[in-house]
């Protein structure tokens, strides 16, 4: 997670966030583990009712130094949103 938090959101404007919809552990992660991330935007939504933020489902998996998957999830989270153009 603190990866997620550090590469993604610390990138982006986050306001919130409902929680995670998804998490798996598929194998042990160990003291020593090396882990690398991939996340993937699953969808974007504008919000109808603030419109300076919308909601974006992201698909992440956690990888070790073997090349193995440890962990999925899908966070849901609150992202600021550009003015439109006028």
């Amino acid at each position: 997670m603190r990866l997620f938090a550090e590469r993604f959101l610390n990138q982006t404007i986050s306001l919130a966030s409902p929680g995670v919809d998804e998490l798996r552990w598929l194998k042990p992660v160990r003291p020593g583990d090396v882990l690398r991330g991939r996340c993937t935007i699953a969808s974007c939504t504008p919000s109808r009712s603030r419109p300076e933020m919308g909601v974006v489902r992201t698909h992440c998996e956690f990888i070790n130094q073997y090349d193995e998957p440890v962990m999925t999830l899908q966070p849901v989270n609150f992202i600021g949103r550009r003015p439109p153009e006028q």
